[in-house]
């Protein structure tokens, strides 16, 4: 039985707004209809209003947004019920059949302005049949980081989830790895599919093969449909969905992005980044460096990162096979490192406001980069900062950072012998570069930026950041031409 959609709502409507709900088509088995938690208070952080616009929300008022994303009315013409979804998954390698949406759920659909279906998904809403032991809730603290996260992670080129929405809620919360009681709160994200490897793990867990041609059909009609007419439509749509996250990997790479916890339910079917815990952004290029407290072994450091990916993109060509010829699904997975060696040559390129060449010399010049960063331990974002449009003469002797060893030599002669983009001097006309300084979001930003949150509830350094960070934004994607 699916969920059933309300025919009306005191909400207002906007034409922009595009309800589309798709997920119950899959069937009950899919998912379970859930409650949001009944929250104490609901005070309003941050609305993203250049994601809702996107969907057509950016309408509401704040009442009407804390109804929906605090307390979680309806939608118009949208999920009467949210929905849990059901999923296994390989966590830290370990298969964990007793997995599923446990602090979260799938609260909306609608399309977006290029007519991508879009979902509307929750971390905090409370508790699940899928919670186990948990609270299903969402500290403060946590929330504000995936907020910096996304924020910033879009601002660099990264296709990722967009925070939609942060509400304080009110509650006091134990946690291990905080000081505790913390505050709590629910956030709401925008994303392009919740479906994940893990969702085809548990169908070929459970030996459903009609569950998994009904999830490849499904995934294949609302994300991928140039996989439908395909001579073997899984073998094709395993190829799309291996160069969209050897993509995300390569833009993860190029920011010095450490994710921290790249378990196969983490990752979905359209290469989107999202659902940030323990996230590091680099200090300088080091591919030992561990974001999570509790990866010993550092299985999703860094430089093993790409690795974890091309793993996980394995286990969905297994779960693959009872629907295509396996030699079709190998030759296909045989080709992430040559994806992801291209995908990180143009994201390391549009970074550094160059324009691209031949696909071989791209790659050589972004090895370049990145060995000279290694051996110099340069300070990650500022290289790129310094560098940016061709590592021009005045940007350089401005810089605190002396780029004098052979290595950098070497890229800088390389740098200047190659094009920049067209929009390059615009960009760099443009703040953070008329600053004089590189936007960062480090582990001790990310603290300092808390710290007034928590003892004085002052939100000023987060709100700034944003800011800050929203006009990086504007200056990186025109650099990137």
């Amino acid at each position: 039985m699916t969920a059933p959609i309300p025919t009306d709502t005191d909400s207002p409507a906007s034409d922009r707004y595009r309800p589309d709900v798709r997920h119950t088509r899959l069937g009950a088995e899919f998912y379970d209809e859930v409650k949001a938690a009944d929250f104490p208070k609901t005070v309003l952080r941050f609305r993203n209003d250049r994601a809702a616009a996107s969907v057509g929300l950016d309408h509401l008022g704040d009442e009407d947004w804390i109804r929906h994303f605090g307390r979680f009315q309806p939608l118009p013409g949208n999920m009467a019920a949210p929905l849990a979804l059901r999923y296994h998954g390989h966590q830290f390698r370990v298969y964990n059949p007793d997995l599923g949406d446990g602090r979260g759920f799938l609260f909306a659909q609608m399309r977006d302005a290029a007519g991508r279906l879009m979902d509307l998904g929750t971390k905090g809403s409370g508790q699940t049949p899928w919670s186990r032991a948990g609270d299903g809730r969402l500290t403060l603290k946590g929330g504000v980081r995936e907020v910096l996260a996304t924020e910033l992670l879009e601002a660099l080129g990264v296709n990722t989830s967009k925070s939609f929405s942060l509400i304080e809620t009110g509650e006091a919360l134990t946690r291990g790895d905080e000081p505790s009681p913390t505050r709590s709160a629910v956030l709401v994200r925008l994303n392009h599919s919740h479906v994940r490897i893990g969702s085809f793990q548990r169908l070929l867990y459970l030996e459903d093969h009609a569950g998994l041609k009904q999830l490849l059909d499904y995934s294949i009609a609302e994300y991928w449909p140039e996989a439908a007419d395909a001579p073997s439509p899984a073998a094709r749509f395993l190829e799309l969905v291996v160069d969209a996250v050897a993509k995300m990997g390569a833009q993860w790479f190029a920011a010095g992005f450490v994710h921290g916890v790249l378990n196969t339910d983490n990752i979905t079917i359209t290469g989107e980044s999202f659902d940030y815990g323990p996230w590091r952004f680099l200090p300088v290029f080091d591919p030992q460096f561990t974001a999570a407290y509790f990866d010993h072994q550092g299985l999703y450091s860094f430089g093993r990162q790409p690795d974890a990916l091309f793993w996980n993109l394995a286990r969905l060509g297994e779960c693959l096979i009872p629907l295509a010829d396996m030699e079709d699904l190998k030759a296909v997975l045989d080709r992430f490192p040559e994806r992801f060696e291209a995908a990180l040559a143009d994201a390391t390129l549009k970074r550094l406001g160059i324009a691209r060449d031949e696909p071989g010399r791209d790659y050589r010049l972004a090895n370049l980069f990145y060995a000279a960063l290694r051996e110099a331990g340069s300070p990650f974002e500022r290289a790129f900062f310094d560098m940016a449009g061709g590592a021009a003469a005045e940007r350089l002797a401005a810089s605190p950072v002396a780029y004098t060893s052979d290595a950098w030599t070497a890229v800088i002669g390389a740098l200047r012998d190659r094009a920049a983009t067209a929009a390059a001097a615009a960009a760099l006309a443009m703040p953070p570069f008329t600053t004089g300084t590189p936007v960062t979001m480090l582990i001790d930003e990310v603290e300092a930026i808390w710290a007034p949150i928590a003892a004085e509830d002052d939100w000023s350094l987060f709100e700034a950041k944003i800011a800050a960070v929203r006009e990086l934004g504007k200056a990186t994607r025109l650099l990137a031409g």
